[in-house]
């Protein structure tokens, strides 16, 4: 299939692009501002299916709004037909085509005009409205509240909030992608009036995403993790991450060093428990204590070693032992003493899970040896 999709070079353009490449589509003709007006012609000429994303939202003068978001949607329209190409034309629009300004009235306008299309060739036409698209790749400081927000806060300068209490409807960049492809497909999510919906809207105010972006930038000092379980804040998380300063992609744990090795946390939550990395120097036991409750997972990814088991009120002792040539888990049950013992010439290096994070004040932790 060969795809013209104008504004190549845009937000919504570049993350299409890159999932259509990853999905083997190769014939695509990608039109943007530094094309060659020439190539337009050859491109309409050819084209299976055309994705009409160029705009514009940000002119110098309200004037340019209904040249680009009209009067190119207008010569893009008439080159098809000069080429009696009635392929499928899918537009994006926006949720302000319905409002009473310059650039809605802009988007209105394109919208009108392709419908005149579809009336006088046949072709098959789709209209998205998209209400603010989030995701990577967005240009910050341009058109996008979440986009300014998120670089800011990554990069440690302030942001203004108006008023937290303005609601934004929001729809990320993958979802955007993958219902644009769905059309591509002749699977758009259609309505009888040739609209299309976008099914994942979230309607957020500014304040919720703002504490929802500090919340990201201090997880870095507690260890902690957003709740991936909710869609939005996962959405907003992978999104937020791709505004971290090149120099921030990494930060520094608290390494608790002794002569018998390390004990690291990585990462504290308090639904998901707690992840660390634990070294033991070789011939070294570490533990020696047992849990009411807490339960924990160990993965030996180095060395060799053995973990011991005994429950609590008997005499018999359980080896595994284990080794980084063999991954594999090790569930650690409630009521039986354990500890993990080096019995390699090489640090034993251990990933450990345990079912809650660390509280001095309750550690649920108690000394007994194996």
């Amino acid at each position: 299939m060969k795809i013209l999709i104008t504004g190549a070079k845009g937000f919504i353009g570049k993350n299409l692009i890159a999932e259509l490449r990853n999905q083997g589509y190769t014939e695509l003709y990608e039109y943007d501002l530094d094309t060659a007006p020439g190539l337009l012609d050859g491109f309409c000429k050819e084209a299976d299916f055309v994705l009409h994303l160029a705009g514009v939202n940000r002119p110098k003068d309200q004037s340019e709004y209904m040249e680009g978001n009209f009067g190119f949607t207008s010569v893009l329209l008439d080159t098809l037909k000069k080429h009696s190409n009635s392929c499928p034309v899918m537009i994006s629009s926006t949720t302000q085509a319905v409002l009473d300004n310059p650039y809605g009235k802009s988007k209105k306008a394109g919208e009108e005009l392709l419908f005149e299309y579809w009336q006088q060739t046949g072709a098959d036409v789709l209209v998205y409205r998209f209400p603010n698209v989030f995701g990577k790749w967005c240009r910050p400081n341009y058109n996008s509240a979440v986009a300014t927000f998120c670089h800011n806060i990554a990069n440690d300068l302030p942001i203004q909030v108006n008023d937290r209490s303005t609601q934004l409807h929001l729809v990320y960049i993958d979802d955007v992608v993958s219902e644009l492809i769905n059309a591509l497909n002749s699977k758009p999510n259609k309505a009888e009036d040739r609209f299309c919906y976008l099914p994942a809207v979230y309607t957020k105010t500014l304040g919720e995403i703002v504490d929802l972006l500090y919340s990201f930038k201090a997880c870095r000092i507690g260890l902690g993790i957003p709740d991936m379980a909710d869609e939005f804040t996962k959405k907003l998380y992978a999104t937020y991450l791709s505004y971290l300063p090149t120099d921030q992609f990494r930060y520094p744990l608290k390494m608790n060093v002794d002569d018998r090795g390390s004990f690291t946390e990585i990462i504290k939550t308090p639904d998901r428990g707690q992840f660390s990395v634990n070294i033991s120097r070789p011939g070294i036991t570490k533990g020696n204590h047992w849990h009411h409750t807490k339960n924990e997972k160990f993965v030996v990814v180095g060395g060799k070693g053995v973990i011991r088991f005994r429950k609590i009120g008997t005499d018999e002792i359980i080896e595994c032992f284990v080794s980084g040539d063999k991954i594999e888990v090790v569930d650690i049950p409630t009521g039986y003493t354990h500890n993990i013992q080096n019995l390699g010439s090489t640090d034993l290096i251990t990933f450990m899970w345990a079912s809650e994070p660390f509280d001095p004040d309750k550690p649920d932790t108690y000394f007994e040896e194996v």
